[in-house]
């Protein structure tokens, strides 16, 4: 069984910076491995923020984020990060952490239905 502890959620006003971590607890491997960050905002569907591939470090991120996201991971600490530059206010919502082995080359990394294993997830909000 695999525990995922989130953490570094909170308040900032838009064009701030906030990094998230998330400690992974139990049996994983690290091929095949991914893990990532989704969010859901209230009243939406949850959605696929980034997610990284444990193994290679391969990285998938959603459309509204790239380029102001970034997914990192430190397999010594089963940890990982995501700093996220730019906040807007569209930003608000609770973000979770999954993990999940995944098949390479496949297409559903982002795709929230995909992960086995969440976290309990932490706000992010972003004032404007």
């Amino acid at each position: 069984q695999v525990q995922l502890v989130e953490s570094g959620g909170g308040s900032v006003q838009a064009g701030g910076s906030l990094r998230l971590s998330c400690a992974a607890f139990g049996y994983i491997y690290s091929s095949n491995y991914y893990m990532g960050w989704f969010r859901q905002a209230p009243g939406k569907e949850r959605e696929g923020v980034a997610v990284i591939d444990t193994g290679y470090g391969s990285t998938y991120y959603g459309d509204s984020v790239k380029g102001r996201f970034t997914i990192s991971r430190d397999n010594a600490k089963n940890t990982v990060y995501l700093q996220m530059n730019s906040l807007k206010p569209e930003d608000t919502a609770m973000y979770y952490c999954a993990a999940a082995h995944l098949p390479y080359g496949g297409s559903k990394y982002l795709v929230p239905g995909s992960y086995n294993y969440w976290g309990q997830g932490t706000q992010v909000t972003i004032s404007s």
